[in-house]
């Protein structure tokens, strides 16, 4: 046993999910080293109830959501006291910075990226949340980092609906890289073909699509190369969107095709996620797969597994297995 385990704080084993429709949560444990969702529980909020939006309060009524916070975390058995917060991707605006020499200190590079991303940030900086996270290394020793930027008063609404409900927020991240965690905790990664890290995997775009926004992300292996959201569901939103990463992909980036093409959230929709899949497969002229959670955690036996409920569970096991894999 080393030193540090013996201070460290063990990561959270409830991930919550505050969304515009719902509020769910996941409990994830480690049965011989396999991860396996134990308890899961969901509750739809009123409408109106969670507004996600960057530059506003995105909730009305916070001892309104907390009380639904605290009725689906009963669900799980034991309340937990510390819990990981996944919430809307709008609620953010993420971009890739371009650094030609990355500081060992971590406070120097936050005031480096603060200092880049002032102008164009659409709040001011001051009020601001930011996390930064590695994206491609190049042979340089530049490095484009994944820096997400959010409004202070916004993030602490929803960790305030956790702190009424009994639990704090730990740690917060958004959906859809939750949900990239999720498929790249898979033991075969993204493309099915070798281990996580594996140089091998190639190019990959996930498309994830909630009842208010839509984002798409392209990955090469495991490093971010685009991500882009919409407020818009539509079919024509889609469309536009996909047209236009396909053409960033191409020109930009210099694709060469994507290895896997994975869809996650639409069989939460009015009319499920297979019109979607079918439309995506026609534009892209490939298959076009469900991201399925049970790749990175199994289900408890009394589980059972709707398209709907993998959907739900999708963010909060991915939320989960990345504190696993930082452990």
């Amino acid at each position: 046993m080393s030193f540090r385990s013996l201070f460290q704080t063990p990561p959270p084993d409830v991930a919550l999910e505050i969304d515009h429709g719902h509020v769910g949560a996941a409990r994830l444990v480690w049965r011989d080293n396999q991860a396996v969702v134990a308890a899961h529980a969901q509750e739809a909020l009123p409408a109106g109830a969670v507004v996600p939006a960057l530059a506003a309060l995105n909730i009305a009524d916070v001892p309104l959501v907390a009380k639904a916070v605290g009725r689906v975390l009963a669900e799980l058995g034991s309340r937990p006291s510390r819990v990981a917060l996944v919430v809307p991707d709008t609620v953010s605006k993420v971009s890739l910075l371009k650094l030609d020499k990355v500081p060992a200190k971590a406070a120097d590079l936050q005031e480096i990226v603060r200092w880049q991303v002032r102008k164009s940030a659409p709040f001011p900086i001051e009020q601001a949340v930011l996390s930064i996270s590695p994206g491609t290394p190049e042979a340089d020793g530049s490095c484009e980092m994944v820096v997400s930027l959010a409004r202070t008063d916004v993030i602490q609404q929803y960790e305030q609906a956790c702190v009424m409900a009994g639990a704090e927020a730990g740690l917060v991240d958004i959906a859809s890289f939750s949900v990239i965690n999720a498929i790249l905790a898979a033991p075969n990664g993204p493309t099915g073909a070798a281990p996580p890290r594996a140089a091998s995997r190639g190019d990959w775009l996930l498309v994830h699509i909630t009842g208010t926004y839509l984002t798409l992300a392209v990955m090469r292996d495991d490093s971010l190369l685009f991500f882009r959201h919409r407020g818009e569901v539509a079919e024509a939103a889609l469309a536009d969107l996909i047209h236009q990463t396909s053409m960033y992909y191409e020109d930009r980036l210099n694709g060469s095709g994507f290895a896997r093409v994975l869809i996650a959230g639409g069989a939460r929709l009015p009319g499920g996620a297979e019109s979607v899949r079918r439309g995506l497969e026609q534009r892209l002229r490939m298959g076009v797969e469900s991201v399925d959670p049970r790749t990175a955690a199994v289900l408890a036996d009394r589980i059972g597994a709707s398209p709907e409920l993998l959907d739900v569970l999708t963010p909060l096991v991915g939320m989960l297995m990345r504190e696993a894999r930082v452990v």
